[in-house]
């Protein structure tokens, strides 16, 4: 699903095709500007950078809060879908590795909406949820990797969601992209060797 959270969602009418195309191409421009300047990232240049108007924008999301809530729901799903697609189209390790450097981007997209997140971030339910959805995709690309014999058996989904989390806060605090390609080769090294 697109946009809004599937609670929200189910309570409004279904969108229109042009409707969804511009819910998804706000939401794809509010990424964009947030992981480049934040939350005071300004709304007029996203609806701008959307190719809609700001009215636009406010009718499907209200505050900037709400999209900002939108956009981080909308990523992690779109992470979440790009496991499969990965380990369909790439060699496991392959699909392994490039699986972890979109969640490096995407932990540096929500690091520049901390602020806005703050609360959803916060509520336990959530973190739960959206913890289960990053450990499944993980999952499938490790099952992928081990019945391709080229994963070690048995690697736990979860340690190596909470090694790409660490990997994330240490090359965001160091503002160091090429630090989090070498921390991710080494937990590659760790996931394939044995």
């Amino acid at each position: 699903m697109t946009g809004i959270d599937e609670g929200a969602a189910t309570s409004r009418r279904p969108l229109r095709a042009d409707a969804r195309r511009n819910e998804d191409r706000l939401l794809e421009a509010a990424a964009a500007a947030f992981a480049r300047a934040g939350a005071g990232a300004s709304v007029k240049d996203i609806a701008r950078q959307a190719g809609v108007g700001v009215g636009t924008l406010y009718r499907r999301f209200p505050s900037k809060e709400l999209l900002i809530e939108a956009v981080y729901r909308h990523e992690v799903q779109r992470l979440c879908e790009a496991a499969e697609e990965l380990a369909a189209e790439l060699p496991a390790v392959a699909a392994l590795q490039a699986w972890m450097e979109r969640f490096i981007d995407f932990m540096a997209a929500k690091q520049g909406m901390a602020d806005a997140l703050r609360v959803i971030l916060t509520d336990e339910s959530e973190k739960l949820h959206t913890r289960t959805l990053l450990v499944d995709a993980i999952a499938h690309l490790l099952d992928a990797g081990e019945s391709a014999s080229a994963v070690r058996p048995g690697v736990d989904a979860r340690d190596v969601l909470m090694a790409l989390g660490g990997i994330s806060l240490m090359a965001a605090n160091e503002g160091q992209r090429e630090l989090a390609a070498r921390l991710i080769d080494l937990l590659l090294r760790g996931v394939v060797g044995g």
